[in-house]
C-alpha cells in the first residue's frame, strides 16, 4: 500500500498521502483563484495540469473578518480536501462538509473537521473552502450576489466530475454543515443551480440570516466609504482583500450605531450574509419549501439547547446583560408584536439574561432549524430532528449545551483544540458515548437516509435529544415552538416604521 496515493481527476493527477490508514488529498483547486480580473466574479473553471499535482497540504485560508479571522497568504483560496478509505474502491457514500464561521470566517483546515473517524466508518469526506466576508457575501454593484454559495455549487460540480476517482459514488452525495455552513445548505436546498448535485443534507444550527437587497447595499456602501471609494466591482477590486476584511471587522464591531436603520442585521453583529437578490437566491428556503417551489429531500437537522451561550461567554458578557438590553433583543427578534410579552408570559421567573439568551437562541438558530425540518417535510421530504442537551464541562459548566458543541462530537475530534476547549483534556465516558451516537447517526444517514430514530412527523414531532441518557421525545422546546408557530424566519431588512428602543 503506497504511502503516496494517487488519483486521476478530470483536471489531472493528484498525489496525496496516507494518514491514519486512509488516503488524504488536500488543497485541490476546484475553480481558478478569484483574483485579478476574476475577483468578485462567478467561479471560473479550473485549468488542468500536466504531470502530477502534489496534494499533501491544505490550501490558503480565504480572506476573513471578525474576531476569529485567520491571516490569509497566497491567492489559491478555492480548494478542497478529500479523505477516502480506499482510492481503488467504488460506490462509497460521500459527505461534503461546508464549514461555518458566520459567513465571514472559517476554513476547511480546522482540526475540528478532521475526517479520520468518519473515513474509518466508510465515508469519503470532502471539505471545501469558499469565499466568505467581503469576497463572498458583500453585495457589490456589478458583481454576482452570494459568491460564496456559487463557490459551493462549483465544488459540488467538482464532486460530481471527480469523486469516483477517490472511491465515491456521485449519486450518494450528502452535504453537511453547521452554523453558516448549515445556512448555506438551507439555501442550496432550494437553489436551481444546485439541483441534482446532492441527495441528502445534514444541517446543524441553521441560522435565520438572509438579507434583502436594501440593507445589503447599505452595508456595501458603508464598507466602500471606509476605504474612500464607491461600492462597485471596479472600485473595490482595486482594494486589497486584507484591507477590506479589516474594514468589515471594524464595521461589525460598530454595528450598534446603525441599529435604528439596519435593525436585526445590526443586532446580530455580522454585517454580511446571503442576500435575496432575486436571481441566485430568489427567496428564503422556508418560503420556497413551504410554497412548493422546491422539493423536499432526506434531511437531518438539529440544534443545541443553549445556542447563544457561546457568544455570551466569548464576548465576556455572561452575567452582565441588563433589562434594557433584553427589551431591545425581544423587540428586535421576537416573531410578532406580541412576541416580547409572549416570552415573558411563558417564562415568568426568567431573569433578563435568561430571556435574552432564549430569544437569541430561538431567532438565530433553534426556530430556523425547526422550521426548516417542517418546511422540508411539507415539501415532500423526510426530516429527522435532534437537540443536543449534553453540557460542556469546561469553564465550570458555564457554556451549557452551546453553539458549535456538536461539531467535535459529530467528527469525533474531542482531542482537537476546539474539542479540548469544550470537553477538557480527558473527556468523560458519557461525552465519548454521545460522540459515538452522533457520529453513527451521521454515518447511517449518509449511507441509508435514516440516522436511527423516527422522522419528525407533523402529528408527533419526534426529536432525538442527545444527552448522557439520550431519548426520543416530542419536540422539547414546545414553548418556543408555540410562540413562533406560523412565523418563519423573516429576511433581514431596513427599519422603516419605528425606532428601536435603546
Amino acid at each position: 500500500m503506497s504511502e503516496r496515493p494517487r488519483a486521476h481527476t478530470a483536471e489531472g493527477a493528484v498525489q496525496g498521502r496516507r494518514r491514519k490508514g486512509h488516503a488524504v488529498f488536500r488543497g485541490i483547486p476546484y475553480v481558478r483563484p478569484p483574483v485579478g480580473r476574476l475577483r468578485f466574479r462567478e467561479p471560473a473553471p479550473v485549468e488542468g495540469w500536466q504531470g502530477t499535482r502534489q496534494a499533501a497540504e491544505c490550501g490558503p485560508v480565504v480572506p476573513q473578518a471578525g474576531p476569529t479571522a485567520e491571516d490569509s497568504t497566497g491567492d489559491d483560496w478555492l480548494t478542497l480536501n478529500v479523505a477516502t478509505p480506499i482510492v481503488g474502491a467504488a460506490g462509497l457514500p460521500v459527505l461534503v462538509w461546508i464549514h461555518g464561521g458566520a459567513y465571514i470566517a472559517g476554513t476547511s483546515a480546522d482540526p475540528m473537521y478532521d475526517p479520520a473517524a468518519l473515513t474509518e466508518a466508510g465515508l469519503v469526506v470532502v471539505s471545501v473552502n469558499y469565499r466568505v466576508a467581503v469576497e463572498g457575501f458583500a453585495h457589490i454593484e456589478g458583481a454576482p450576489a452570494n459568491r460564496g454559495l456559487l463557490d459551493q455549487i462549483a465544488a459540488l460540480r467538482w464532486v460530481q466530475r471527480n469523486i469516483a476517482a477517490f472511491g465515491g459514488d456521485p449519486d450518494r452525495v450528502t452535504v453537511a454543515g453547521q452554523s453558516a455552513g448549515a445556512g448555506s445548505i438551507a439555501a442550496l436546498l432550494t437553489m436551481e443551480r444546485a439541483r441534482g448535485l446532492f441527495r441528502r443534507a445534514i444541517a446543524h444550527s441553521v441560522p435565520g440570516l438572509m438579507a434583502t437587497r436594501d440593507p445589503a447595499r447599505e452595508v456595501a456602501a458603508a464598507l466602500a466609504a471606509r476605504v474612500g471609494t464607491v461600492p462597485d466591482v471596479e472600485a473595490l477590486s482595486g482594494i486589497a482583500p486584507s484591507r477590506l476584511a479589516g474594514e468589515l471587522t471594524a464595521l461589525g464591531a460598530d454595528l450598534a450605531a446603525h441599529r435604528n436603520r439596519w435593525g436585526r442585521l445590526a443586532g446580530i453583529g455580522v454585517a454580511v450574509c446571503p442576500v435575496l437578490d432575486g436571481e441566485v437566491l430568489p427567496e428564503t428556503p422556508w418560503q420556497a419549501l413551504a410554497g412548493g417551489r422546491a422539493n423536499g429531500i432526506e434531511l437531518l437537522v438539529g440544534h443545541t439547547r443553549d445556542e447563544f451561550r457561546l457568544f455570551s461567554v466569548m464576548t465576556g458578557r455572561l452575567g452582565t446583560y441588563t433589562e434594557d438590553e433584553t427589551r431591545t433583543a425581544l423587540d428586535l427578534f421576537a416573531p410578532t408584536p406580541d412576541g416580547p410579552d409572549a416570552y415573558r408570559r411563558a417564562h415568568p421567573t426568567a431573569t433578563p439574561e435568561e430571556l435574552l439568551e432564549l430569544v437569541y437562541s430561538d431567532a438565530l438558530f433553534r426556530m430556523p432549524s425547526l422550521h426548516l425540518a417542517q418546511a422540508n417535510r411539507a415539501a415532500g421530504g423526510t426530516s429527522f430532528l435532534f437537540e443536543l442537551r449534553l453540557a460542556a464541562p469546561a469553564g465550570g459548566g458555564l457554556l451549557g449545551a452551546c453553539h458549535s458543541l456538536d461539531v467535535p462530537l459529530a467528527f469525533g475530534t474531542l482531542d482537537s483544540p476546539a474539542g479540548r476547549h469544550f470537553f477538557g483534556d480527558r473527556p468523560t465516558a458519557e461525552i465519548s458515548t454521545v460522540s459515538r451516537e452522533l457520529r453513527r447517526a451521521w454515518t447511517r444517514f449518509v449511507t441509508t437516509g435514516n440516522p436511527g430514530w423516527p422522522g419528525h412527523e407533523a402529528d408527533r414531532g419526534l426529536t432525538r435529544v442527545l444527552d448522557v441518557d439520550s431519548t426520543t421525545v416530542p419536540y422539547p422546546e414546545a414553548v418556543s415552538r408555540r410562540i413562533w408557530e406560523g412565523h418563519d424566519p423573516a429576511p433581514l431588512d431596513l427599519v422603516r416604521t419605528r425606532t428601536i428602543r435603546p
